[in-house]
């Protein structure tokens, strides 16, 4: 009840899940982001298409059962999507099996008009996303094409990507062929399906940006979270030999090879910014 009274309880929602309190929702969500607006020159080669994947799932179940609703962070998502189209490429949406994708709607920026925009543009591609399995079977002939996948961050990454097989035979095909992988946040989880049926880390001995599991431990206590996180996601990539680049949910971006990663929803735009130009330059 005083959690209640000041502000700190997650409000529940319809469907018995819960959403950050209005004190967490005040230091970590703003209605408008810090974008830049940058003129690129345009990217004109083949390879203009990335692979987006999103989550199709919302709910992620605490260590003491409660379900927080999660999904991918709009800005994670929305503010690297929009420096990539505006350096020339084109993205396919795509979930593990097509459902529609879940976003954290109560982190949208609505008074961000440029966020807003290419929201709406891919709404419809939100809505019916390709499946990862039709696009393994329609596209990996087609590699020419493709210049990055890219995951977006929050939460819901973390539901049902790291245990997809299909993530992981994407991101091997990425490696393989140069492409560049692009995610930060949470999304880094998808980098754990590398590891299915017993496979080595891909990305062992790579230095990346990867949300703290130390601050969420500490994001119950605003009621930013509902409880404590299933599973850590920042040690489970450092007892597999990634070398993490930060220590605080910060606007850290990294670039090792051909990843390219991000600490937190602060470093949407800086990572944004670092794929744009890096993927400009590397694709001539």
């Amino acid at each position: 009840m005083l959690k209640k009274l000041l502000g700190l309880a997650p409000k529940l929602e319809a469907d018995g899940s819960y959403s950050p309190s209005k004190v967490a929702l005040k230091f970590s969500v703003s209605d408008k982001t810090d974008f830049e607006n940058i003129a690129y020159e345009k990217y004109q080669g083949k390879q203009s298409k990335i692979l987006a994947i999103f989550t199709e799932q919302k709910n992620m179940t605490m260590q003491n059962g409660k379900k927080f609703s999660t999904g991918n962070h709009p800005v994670e998502a929305l503010l690297p999507m929009l420096h990539l189209k505006n350096a020339g490429f084109d993205f396919e949406i795509a979930t593990p099996t097509g459902k529609p994708v879940i976003f954290e709607m109560w982190a949208f920026p609505n008074k961000d008009e440029h966020v807003k925009a290419i929201y709406n543009e891919y709404k419809p591609n939100f809505e019916q996303p390709k499946k990862l399995q039709d696009f393994i079977d329609t596209s990996f002939t087609n590699v020419a094409s493709y210049a990055a996948v890219f995951v977006p961050g929050g939460h819901g990454a973390m539901l049902g990507i790291p245990e997809d097989r299909n993530v992981g035979k994407i991101l091997n095909w990425a490696h393989k062929n140069d492409l560049f992988t692009i995610t930060l946040c949470h999304g880094p989880g998808s980098l754990l399906s590398t590891t299915l049926d017993n496979q080595k880390f891909l990305y062992d001995g790579y230095n990346m940006a990867v949300f703290p599991d130390a601050v969420d431990k500490q994001t119950p206590m605003v009621g930013y979270l509902p409880g404590h996180m299933p599973w850590g996601l920042s040690e489970k990539l450092k007892s597999l030999g990634a070398n993490l680049m930060n220590t605080k949910s910060d606007d850290t971006v990294c670039l090792d090879r051909r990843l390219i990663t991000g600490a937190s929803p602060l470093a949407s735009n800086n990572l944004g910014k670092l794929a744009a130009s890096t993927l400009l330059k590397e694709l001539k």
